[in-house]
């Protein structure tokens, strides 16, 4: 089932209209899970960041011992084409995908250069401003290195998002605020999160547990240029209940205020605005 509607898929070196079957039966992805994916944005006729997107779908295959086969300059050109065939204006999820065709001798070690690859466009609005979210905790933690590939955006992650999530509805909440290894805030399930407290800004520090976002690098540029104190540092769950502001940092959403965390409710601030607004102007003031 897909996301979105209007959707178009890149595949074997051409454009095609619908939701494309891509994936065979045995194809190493299919049954061992061996999928990266991206995710950039075009909204009002821009696609910001999508050259970092592009590069770090590469990196996240080799992370997962896949060779990526185009180079993200290449990519970029592929998804800039699909563009063209939805209006300007439309909001559009951008998602390259990259998978294991094949195995080696043992079947579970991906071969090298048996590499599948496809690129799908969904139209899925952008959530409205002053859509906010609410958090709770949630039993499940984030891996560490040692323990899976979390220097990847790979498809085999997302069960333990989904169950983080399935949990925190169970709650009554709609997204889960997740601990890393030793119990200290990682990000939610689905984005990397932001505290604010008495006008400067703190963000969990990239420990190895989490990916740390691109959106989120340029949330902290934007408000470093600002002139805004930015922290990534260590947090606790009480100093998100002591923040003024929390909200929520992806591709997805760009920005998404929290109006609660188990029982604590916050408004949507003036520094939550600030950022979003900050995000517009730098997206629709560059050229890309």
């Amino acid at each position: 089932m897909a996301t979105g509607k209007n959707i178009r898929t890149w595949f074997e070196g051409a454009w095609h209209d619908g939701d494309v079957a891509i994936l065979r039966a045995a194809d190493h992805g299919s049954w061992l899970g061996t999928t990266v994916f991206d995710g950039a944005r075009q909204f009002e006729g821009v696609t910001p960041d999508l050259d970092r997107h592009c590069a770090r779908i590469n990196r996240s295959a080799e992370a997962l011992m896949i060779t990526p086969t185009v180079a993200a300059d290449a990519m970029a050109e592929i998804v800039q084409e699909g563009l063209s065939r939805y209006p300007r204006g439309a909001a559009v999820y951008i998602r390259p995908m990259y998978w294991a065709i094949d195995g080696d001798e043992t079947g579970i070690v991906p071969r090298p250069d048996s590499t599948g690859f496809a690129i799908c466009l969904e139209e899925i609005p952008m959530a409205a401003p002053d859509r906010a979210t609410t958090l709770t905790t949630t039993r499940f933690r984030r891996p560490v290195l040692a323990d899976n590939v979390v220097n990847a955006k790979a498809g085999c992650l997302y069960p333990n998002n989904a169950r983080m999530i399935a949990e925190a509805r169970a709650k009554g909440y709609a997204n889960a605020l997740v601990a890393d290894a030793v119990g200290n805030v990682a990000e939610s399930a689905s984005a990397n999160v932001f505290i604010v407290k008495d006008g400067e800004v703190f963000t969990p520090i990239a420990n190895g547990t989490f990916l740390s976002g691109i959106t989120r690098a340029r949330h902290i540029a934007n408000l470093q240029a600002d002139g805004v104190a930015v922290h990534e540092c260590v947090l606790s769950f009480d100093d998100v209940r002591a923040a003024d502001e929390v909200f929520l940092s992806g591709n997805m959403s760009k920005v998404t205020p929290v109006s609660e965390f188990d029982g604590t409710h916050y408004q949507v601030g003036p520094m939550t605005k600030r950022i979003r607004e900050m995000y517009w102007d730098w997206a629709l003031s560059d050229p890309r």
